[in-house]
């Protein structure tokens, strides 16, 4: 019986300074396997000053650029999609790994079938992250698919989207992060439908300090703003999530006998997240190019830049 012709899927991975984890990615991917998909490796940098290239160029990736001050991540991610050849598209974080060999199968399969246009995996915690985004990704990232799932919630540290379908509807680049849940949001409008895929997991490290993680959920609010303009936060709905979620984490840590190592984590993250939250939720500003570099740079966001930020 003659095989047919297998179809190329291109991982499309947003670099800058990865070197740490991108060999274990790379070489995970070098190692999936599926009857039906080729895979290729491309890469698109913002400027990596490590090792981040010379191991890509050792995998045989291909690499496109996006320059510094033309970075958002829609926009790094449509330069991605346009440089890719595949007819599928999957979007990891550099700083993410997958859990088994079938990884990319599992998440481009309800692609192929036509049972959804987008989907999603799932995310597990490993090595530097915190207890409380241990409890996060149990809940947005649980152990049961949804092939299709209601709403537009996606998350493209771990998603697959058809190439055809991006060409249609392609990121939104002005927005400051939720790149995902804007095209996943207009796709449900127009009656396409989205899936999650919890056997496509991936491990996804963050090591951040508190004032990223802070940086990250102001970022992600004030992207919200536009995605969701009816969600508004009070500092009464600050305080209350605060504690629900102090609440809850402290149990599931005395639950899990990790309590004593973790309280302080658990306190901080949640204040980190909700306080974020609420700072972006009520930005109304033009976001201005400093701003811009610490929502898309936090790593190389230093103290000084904080304090005039706070000032």
């Amino acid at each position: 019986m003659k095989q047919n012709k297998k179809e190329l899927v291109s991982v499309v991975i947003r670099t800058l300074n990865e070197e740490k984890h991108l060999p274990e990615l790379l070489e995970s991917i070098r190692k999936q396997f599926s009857a039906y998909f080729d895979f290729e490796i491309v890469i698109v940098d913002s400027g990596s000053t490590d090792n981040t290239l010379d191991i890509a160029k050792s995998y045989s990736a291909r690499i496109t650029f996006i320059k510094k001050e033309n970075f958002s991540f829609g926009r790094s991610l449509n330069i991605g999609c346009e440089f890719a050849n595949g007819k599928y598209l999957v979007f990891v974080s550099g700083h993410c790994i997958p859990t088994g060999s079938r990884w990319i199968h599992d998440i481009v399969m309800p692609l192929k079938k036509g049972s959804c246009l987008y989907t999603y995996g799932r995310q597990e915690a490993r090595d530097t992250t915190k207890f409380s985004e241990k409890q996060l990704f149990s809940k947005y990232f649980p152990d049961t698919n949804q092939i299709p799932q209601e709403g537009f919630f996606c998350n493209n540290a771990n998603a697959a989207l058809l190439k055809s379908v991006w060409e249609k509807y392609k990121f939104d680049e002005n927005l400051t992060g939720c790149e995902d849940m804007e095209l996943a949001k207009r796709l449900c409008a127009d009656g396409g439908r989205i899936g999650y895929v919890a056997e496509a997991s991936v491990f996804h490290i963050h090591d951040e300090t508190w004032w990223q993680v802070r940086t990250r959920y102001e970022r992600e609010a004030v992207a919200l703003q536009k995605i969701m303009p009816e969600v508004h936060l009070t500092k009464f709905d600050v305080l209350q999530f605060f504690l629900a979620g102090v609440a809850k984490d402290m149990r599931a840590a005395f639950s899990s006998r990790v309590l004593i190592g973790n309280f302080g984590s658990i306190i901080m993250f949640r204040w980190a997240q909700f306080y974020g939250a609420y700072v972006g939720n009520h930005s109304v500003r033009k976001v201005s190019r400093k701003v811009k570099d610490r929502y898309f740079y936090p790593r190389v966001t230093d103290m000084a830049i904080k304090e005039k930020y706070d000032d």
